[in-house]
């Protein structure tokens, strides 16, 4: 019999046990653990195998006392090593409980389920929304979110900006499975009078279903929307005037079809982080090895997509220092001892961060532009050779733009490329530009040329906003990022690949057991 975990915190989760087979060394198992795939968190897995005692045989599996058999031997792996193989297999060598391989091996096949490829598309419109603007009328939008089990609302989707309309028609969005989980989960929907500092107003906001509002649209009815906190009801409606839904190619369809996310780093080493020699400094590398604010980010954000990329090569940069020999760049190579802009690895960015600390003096201005431009031309390249890569370039910085009309350009070329850049804001300064640059309240960025943005390809997240909270800063970085990534192939066409009649997988050597 096999047992599958799953590591919550250090702690192992039971989430599965197979049916017992009789008299075999080489066993196949029928029965599946169902296991939610989270794209932005590394889910950890064990897989444990027990000889059955034959006295046991009759009895219920759950009921099944595992310190009673005996212990064949286990295997760890992540879920993202499994999904993003071709056939979605990965065959691991046993070790026995002190970590030693033994001979045999264990093949673990992951599928999804049907329901995760269903989507929904839908479209709203508003009746008598309240208005927030003294000289013009509200310029209203929606924002659809998941809560959480501890009723922390995710946003999954929102719509664009109506300028000057209390009756807002608004175009169809689409939400995945994977977004609203399940027909029956509370969503909520809010609808704000968007500001251009950032400081949306709250129109009034609703609490629904998927379910909910396919009976809404069936029923040609409207729902009212609720005052701050749900006090009182307001004659402001919602109307559904599209429910369709529709089976799509998901993110694994492609991940495991040999589509990769190439993860790029950029960081900020301008004179604001402070000394990095001083322990106030937001670069200071603690003794003890206390991650700082950048460790923690690069750390956090490369752990989960390392197993997105393929040669695990990851472009690296820095911005705003005086490098040796030289003047002020806002690109140059975190690895420079040698002309190449890759490191090998999470260990690789980490030392090549940590050595460039000691080599560059911090300067400035915080200049964006420049690293966005390098990353869109490497990810312009490889598109004239194919169309299986999707880049994603991570900011972390502490301070304020001085180049913002040449980020936004930067940004408004890049968004027609397989492009998602990512800005994490450290320290203490005041973000209102950063926010601009995500557009994440519908209003999509405009260039100094007038050409607004295809798609929204940025995600700021400020890090002082979300330490302590349910929701962890990568997670809140990289929920929008599968979106991202299907919104590019859709708009264009691009299918999966078929799958691969390829020959049995070769034994992949397990990580060394952190139990």
């Amino acid at each position: 019999m096999l047992v599958v975990y799953t590591k919550m915190d250090g702690r192992l989760e039971e989430i599965g046990r197979t049916e017992v087979i009789l008299n075999s060394l080489e066993p196949l198992w029928i029965t599946k653990a169902m296991i939610n795939y989270q794209f932005e968190i590394v889910q950890p897995l064990v897989f444990r195998i027990y000889d059955v005692d034959t006295k046991y045989h009759n009895t219920p599996l759950k009921t099944l006392n595992l310190a009673q058999q005996d212990f064949l031997g286990e295997a760890f792996c992540n879920l993202s090593e499994i999904v993003t193989k071709f056939n979605h297999s990965l065959t691991l060598n046993l070790r026995n409980g002190s970590g030693h391989a033994l001979q045999g091996t264990v093949t673990v096949h992951a599928e999804e389920t049907a329901s995760s490829r269903m989507a929904v598309d839908m479209q709203f419109h508003c009746l008598n929304l309240d208005n927030k603007d003294t000289f013009s009328k509200s310029d209203p939008f929606l924002r659809v979110s998941r809560l959480s089990e501890s009723a922390v609302a995710i946003p999954i989707c929102k719509t664009e900006v109506i300028k000057n309309n209390l009756n807002p028609v608004w175009r169809p969005i689409t939400l995945t499975s994977q977004q609203y989980s399940s027909k029956d989960d509370p969503l909520l929907v809010e609808c704000f009078d968007f500001d251009a500092s950032g400081n949306h107003e709250l129109i009034g906001s609703l609490q629904t279903t998927i379910a909910q509002l396919e009976n809404l649209y069936n029923s040609k009815a409207g729902a009212n929307f609720y005052s701050h906190k749900g006090q009182k009801k307001l004659k402001g409606q919602l109307f559904l005037d599209k429910f369709q839904e529709k089976v799509q190619h998901t993110f694994l369809d492609y991940i495991s079809s040999g589509f990769e996310l190439n993860f790029m780093v950029a960081v900020d080493f301008t004179a604001s982080n402070g000394d990095p020699r001083v322990p106030q400094s937001l670069h200071y590398i603690d003794p003890s090895g206390r991650p700082n604010s950048y460790q923690q980010a690069i750390l956090g954000v490369s752990e989960v997509l390392q197993f997105y990329d393929n040669d695990r090569r990851f472009p690296a940069w820095g911005f705003g220092a005086k490098i040796p020999r030289g003047s002020v760049s806002h690109c140059f190579n975190l690895n420079a001892s040698t002309n190449d802009c890759e490191v090998v690895g999470v260990e690789g960015i980490m030392s090549a961060y940590s050595s460039t600390l000691y080599s560059v003096s911090l300067a400035g201005p915080t200049l964006f532009g420049p690293v966005i431009s390098k990353a869109a031309e490497i990810a312009s390249h490889s598109v004239q050779y194919g169309n299986n890569k999707y880049f994603v370039l991570l900011i972390i910085t502490d301070g304020v733009i001085t180049d913002q009309q040449e980020t936004k350009d930067s940004i408004v070329r890049a968004s027609d490329l397989p492009l998602s850049i990512l800005i994490v804001g450290v320290g203490n300064a005041d973000f209102t530009q950063m926010r601009i640059l995500d557009a994440d309240f519908g209003k999509r960025l405009e260039s100094s040329t007038g050409r607004v943005a295809t798609r929204d390809i940025v995600q700021f997240v400020p890090m002082r906003e979300v330490q302590g909270g349910q929701v962890t800063v990568v997670q809140s970085l990289l929920e929008e990022l599968p979106g991202q990534f299907l919104e590019y192939m859709r708009t264009r066409d691009i299918k999966p690949r078929p799958p691969q009649h390829a020959s049995a997988p070769p034994a992949y050597p397990p990580p060394p057991p952190q139990l």
